[in-house]
C-alpha cells in the first residue's frame, strides 16, 4: 500500500503493477485498503517519529476542489518534515488560527522561529495565541514550506484533482505521514547513509503494517 503513497500511482497503476506479480486484485480493492488502513498506519507513523526541531514554515496555496476555491496549509520544520496539511475554505486569520492550534497541540510545543509569506493573518493569529517565536516573512525565504507543496501537486493532477475536501483531507494527512517516513534528503547525504536511511525506513514501515 505505501507504493500508492510514495510515488505518484493510480489505483490502476497499482492494480497493473500487482497483476505483472500474478495478483488479480481490483483497484476498488486497493482503494477500500487505503481508506480502511491508511489513517491507522498514517497514526502509527506519527507516534513513532522523533520530536521535529523548532523552527516551522508555514504556507498556503490555492486548491480547487469540486469547481470551489479552496486552500491547503501546510508546515513543515526545517529539515523538510511535514508536521500539518490542512484543507480550509479561507485564508484568513479565523483559518491560520485553527492551523496553529492543531500544530501546537499535535507538537505539544511552540516554535522558536517561524517563517511566512506576508499573510497578515500569521501575524495576528501568532498574537491572539500569545507566540513568542521570532516570525519572518523575508521573500524568497520560505522555500522549505513552498516546495514541500510539489509532490502534493504532482499527485492532485495524477488523481485528476482532489473531490471532496474530506476526502482530500483524509489523503493527504496519511500522504504527509508516509512521506516524512521515506524522506531522506539524498542530496545532501552519501550514498552509504542513503542505502542506511532507506532500510531504516522500510524496516519501520514493516513494523507499522504488521502492528496495523
Amino acid at each position: 500500500m505505501w507504493l500508492c503513497f510514495r510515488f505518484t500511482l493510480s489505483f490502476g497503476d497499482f492494480e497493473d503493477l500487482l497483476a505483472e506479480r500474478g495478483l488479480d486484485i481490483s483497484y476498488e480493492s486497493i482503494r477500500y485498503w487505503i481508506l480502511k488502513f491508511g489513517a491507522d498506519y498514517a497514526r502509527e507513523i506519527n507516534c513513532r517519529r522523533p520530536c521535529p526541531n523548532s523552527q516551522w514554515h508555514l504556507d498556503e496555496v490555492f486548491v480547487s476542489i469540486n469547481g470551489k476555491r479552496m486552500y491547503l496549509w501546510r508546515a513543515v520544520d526545517n529539515e523538510g518534515e511535514v508536521l500539518e496539511v490542512l484543507v480550509q475554505s479561507r485564508r484568513n486569520k479565523t483559518a491560520a488560527l485553527k492551523l496553529m492550534r492543531k500544530l501546537l497541540k499535535k507538537q505539544g510545543f511552540a516554535p522558536d522561529f517561524v517563517m511566512t509569506d506576508k499573510l497578515r493573518s500569521y501575524g495576528t493569529a501568532f498574537s491572539e495565541l500569545g507566540m513568542k517565536a521570532h516570525h519572518e516573512t523575508r521573500e524568497y525565504k520560505n522555500n522549505r514550506a513552498e516546495n514541500s507543496h510539489q509532490p502534493v501537486r504532482r499527485r492532485e493532477r495524477k488523481m485528476q484533482r482532489f473531490k471532496l475536501p474530506e476526502s482530500a483531507q483524509r489523503f493527504l494527512s496519511t500522504h504527509a505521514a508516509i512521506y516524512n517516513l521515506f524522506n531522506t534528503q539524498r542530496h545532501l547525504i552519501s550514498r552509504t547513509t542513503l542505502r542506511q536511511f532507506r532500510n531504516n525506513a522500510m524496516l519501520e514501515w514493516r513494523s507499522v503494517a504488521m502492528a496495523g
